[in-house]
């Protein structure tokens, strides 16, 4: 035999066949493909709810902003406190109410998150208190609140933006 032909033969004992080599390859490309696509695309959609308002469910012209308030209107200054939400240990802080409707507000996770909004508005007799997040793991995740007076409560919706969910709400005084 010559050489030539037993180096060849040496070589095919070390490297798999062509055929072996080329199903390695293509299982390969489609397990990165498998993990990078849905890794790209969940970044692209994290970087996407950060620069987009959070969709709502009622048309643009049924939302009016809130009008200008006075911190010293009816049910506002009860806000003050803190506020637990009993079905995940998160706490809302309203450390402040200041005219014009704006708040100073802290929320707890239990570490604190990043509060980018908040505003309290007058409706008739109907306190509302709207919260906007801006942190990691809550890229425009909002509350939307009702005071009710007569249970001490803080009722609504959570929006969880990273899952584009609504989850429905209370906060409940802390003493």
């Amino acid at each position: 035999m010559s050489k030539q032909h037993k180096n060849t033969r040496s070589g095919n004992a070390t490297t798999p066949p062509v055929g072996i080599r080329r199903a390695l390859v293509v299982v390969i490309v489609l397990l990165a493909v498998a993990i990078g696509v849905p890794l790209g695309f969940g970044w692209w959609r994290a970087e996407d709810t950060d620069t987009r308002p959070p969709a709502s469910s009622t048309p643009a012209t049924a939302t009016l902003p809130p009008a200008p308030m006075a911190a010293t209107a009816p049910g506002v200054q009860k806000l003050k406190g803190k506020w637990l939400r009993p079905d995940g240990g998160y706490v809302v802080e309203v450390r402040s109410v200041e005219d014009g409707g704006t708040m100073d507000v802290a929320y707890f996770n239990p570490r604190p998150i990043n509060v980018s909004k908040a505003e309290v508005s007058q409706e008739g007799t109907t306190t509302k208190v709207f919260l906007e997040l801006r942190d990691v793991h809550y890229p425009g995740s909002t509350y939307t609140l009702t005071y009710d007076p007569a249970s001490d409560q803080l009722k609504g919706v959570y929006y969880q933006a990273a899952l584009q969910q609504r989850f429905d709400v209370v906060f409940v005084r802390m003493q």
